[in-house]
């Protein structure tokens, strides 16, 4: 591919060298710009700068032959306006500074004019033998084009249908068009081409650029094989012109799918997927833009409208609401509803100032939409200051590191508003054009690498604190849990805890009284898992001993309970105590725990709130005796609740099968946790010896 471009651009050179050999040999004279004039083609090409007559409108059409009448070579056009498409001297085009660029026809007498206008120039030409003319196209023309040659239809630009609509028109590029043989002539000679092209501008072409209208480039005419090399190195240009967007794309793609992933490491930091959309947004924009500027797949009203009405809107209010996640801002509240809202409204004022409905006429309410929607735009400023300040004044240093990424993504997304400031917005760097906003968006990129970067390394280091803390509470958690079994003179106590986390929340404390040989046990679990639930254990089995050493019953401890839970927020516990008499005389107050089983039968209790939801409540009590081997079994929900893949539970009658089986509470535990453990398993078993 290298060996056929250098082969090609030296073959260009080399025809390039000969043409001014002949020109300097036998120098073109040029007839008055009324007339046609006269050009010697040898192996190169000319550019057609002048005399072009040029017509707002569009041509009528011969009712006789439907041919539209001015493109015919007989039409008198001298009475239309004569413009040149010369390159102007210190003149550039004003986005990728190419000196060959000239206005279009809203700078040069009809600024605001849309729709249907008309370029003819008759040219004189004298062709060798076996020379095939051919026509390269301007590059860019707005927004859409036909091609004439003595009238008949060569080709161009865009879908005309002659049907008082619209044309269709697609982003323009190099063009070669070959003119007939009935024009050119094999036999070689002096005739006279008329070359006349049919260009329309919609509202597309006319609020994108203050330059905006017709040709921008004078087109080329010469050899066949000639053109078709212009032609080759128009679209090398273009390709190169074009590159950065790709390369853009690419980048920010790889960096989105990258903070993406960084959720994994925290799954509660939603900032990564807010960043990640933004970016993986923004990179489809760029590709949407390679796509329209190299292919014609893209409708101009189609990108446009993509571009205008959603992308930009999306990606300013993606960046804001990035920030206030970034800083954990709950204050004010309507800030993001305020973001939201600019967002709906800057939408339908692009999408009523660019024309998207109303066809090639730009209507009076339109440009009043226009300068609507810079207004609205601007109004996002304010608020991304204010965010930012809320975020410094909570966070400190940690809020001024954001500024790096911060200011270059104003300038992106406020790049059009440095154009009316007369500041640069564009480069060429070895002829890759490079926008400010592009610039910016790289700048930012790499900001917001290291801002994610050293946000994932201190989420890393507070999760290790969290570990750390986590292992702490398992410790204090085995502490104040009692031993696996207990054997007392007239009873034995076994105890079994499974968590379903690395802390749980279930609890449960066997205490003997030496005084009286009786027995109290309290058993309750409380609301969620984790940390949280592992404090309130320690709470309240702080407060169970505290209860106990004034009162040993149990209805007098639940009360105790419930008023430490009481005004803590959104917490509760079920509970259960119970009082176990030297004789076997048992005493149970229950707060909403599941029925303890005798014998694997459940013992029938009414039901009850559970503490910390009513201030002066009522608890369910019991009273039975336990006689010689009867075995009292005490089994949190987790057991029944487990679930397995399907979604089956295993259930109270399961449990209940296996303990009338003689099964023991391990036994139960290990099978529940094998079919899906949900929640914290614990269970209590009191085995009644009488051998006391």
């Amino acid at each position: 591919m290298a060996r056929r471009t250098l082969c090609t651009l030296l073959s260009v050179i080399g025809l390039s060298i000969t043409a001014w050999a002949q020109s300097a040999a036998a120098p073109v004279v040029h007839a008055p710009e009324t007339s046609a004039a006269p050009l010697v083609f040898g192996d190169s090409d000319v550019a057609l700068a002048s005399p072009w007559r040029f017509q707002v409108g569009d041509s009528p059409v011969d009712p006789a032959t439907e041919a539209l009448k001015w493109a015919q070579p007989d039409f008198d056009d001298s009475k239309w306006e004569t413009t040149s498409l010369k390159p102007m001297p210190n003149w550039s085009d004003p986005f990728n500074g190419d000196p060959r660029y000239i206005p279009g026809w809203t700078a040069t007498g009809h600024s605001n004019y849309m729709g249907y206008a008309w370029y003819r120039l008759r040219v004189a030409v004298t062709v060798k033998p076996g020379v095939q003319l051919a026509l390269a196209c301007p590059i860019y023309v707005d927004d859409g084009y036909q091609v004439f040659a003595n009238g008949q239809l060569l080709g161009g630009y865009g879908k005309f249908e002659n049907n008082g609509k619209p044309p269709t028109v697609f982003s323009t590029g190099p063009k070669m068009l070959v003119l007939p043989e009935t024009t050119a002539g094999a036999d070689g000679g002096e005739r006279t081409e008329v070359i006349a092209f049919r260009v329309w501008m919609g509202s597309m072409g006319f609020t994108h650029s203050p330059y905006a209208g017709g040709l921008h480039y004078a087109p080329y005419l010469g050899a066949e094989h000639s053109i078709a090399s212009r032609t080759r190195l128009d679209w090398l240009e273009l390709v190169l012109e074009s590159a950065y967007a790709p390369f853009e794309c690419v980048l920010l793609l790889l960096l989105g799918l990258v903070a993406a992933n960084l959720l994994w490491f925290d799954r509660s930091d939603h900032v990564y997927l807010w960043v990640a959309a933004v970016l993986v947004f923004t990179a489809l924009v760029d590709g949407a833009l390679t796509v329209y500027t190299l292919r014609q797949v893209l409708t101009q009203r189609t990108y446009f409208m993509f571009f205008d009405v959603f992308a930009n809107p999306l990606v300013l209010c993606g960046w804001m609401m990035v920030w206030w996640r970034w800083f954990d801002l709950r204050r004010p509240a309507w800030m993001p509803k305020a973001i939201g809202g600019l967002m709906l409204l800057y939408m339908v004022t692009k999408a009523i100032g660019g024309d998207f409905f109303y066809g090639a006429d730009l209507h009076a309410p339109v440009a009043s939409f226009n300068v609507i929607s810079v207004v609205v735009r601007l109004m996002f400023l304010p608020l991304l200051v204010m965010i930012i300040g809320l975020g410094i004044r909570k966070q400190g240093v940690e809020g001024w590191l954001v500024l790096p990424a911060v200011a270059p993504l104003v300038v992106s997304q406020f790049a059009s508003e440095l154009i009316v400031l007369d500041l640069p917005v564009k480069w060429s760097v070895h002829g890759i054009t490079v926008f400010v906003g592009q610039v910016a968006n790289l700048i930012a990129a790499a900001a917001i690498s290291v801002l994610l970067l050293r946000r994932l390394l201190l989420s890393v280091h507070r999760q290790r604190r969290m570990a750390q803390d986590v292992r702490q509470a398992q410790e204090v958690q085995s502490v104040i849990l009692r031993e696996a079994r207990t054997v007392l003179d007239s009873m034995v106590i076994e105890c079994e805890f499974r968590p379903a986390d690395q802390v749980g929340g279930d609890f449960f404390q066997v205490m003997p009284d030496p005084v009286d040989d009786s027995l109290a046990i309290v058993f309750g679990d409380v609301n969620g898992k984790g940390l949280r639930a592992g404090m309130l254990v320690a709470l309240l089995v702080g407060a169970t001993r505290t209860a106990l050493h004034f009162s040993p019953d149990p209805d007098e401890l639940l009360h105790a309970l419930n008023e430490r839970l009481m005004g803590r927020g959104n917490v509760s516990a079920t509970c259960m105590a119970l009082r176990i008499s030297h004789d076997g005389e048992v005493y149970l107050a229950n707060a909403g725990q599941t029925t303890p089983y005798l014998n694997g039968e459940p013992i029938q209790l009414d039901g009850s709130f559970p503490l910390g939801l009513v201030k002066k409540a009522e608890f369910t009590e019991a009273r039975f005796q336990l006689r010689e081997n009867d075995r009292l079994v005490l089994l949190s929900d987790g057991a029944a609740e487990a679930r397995n893949a399907h979604g089956k539970l295993f259930g109270f009658d399961r449990v209940q099968k296996m303990l009338l089986e003689g099964k023991t509470v391990e036994e139960v535990a290990d099978a529940a946790q094998k079919f899906g453990q949900q929640d914290d398993i614990s269970a209590i078993t009191v085995t009644w010896t009488a051998a006391g």
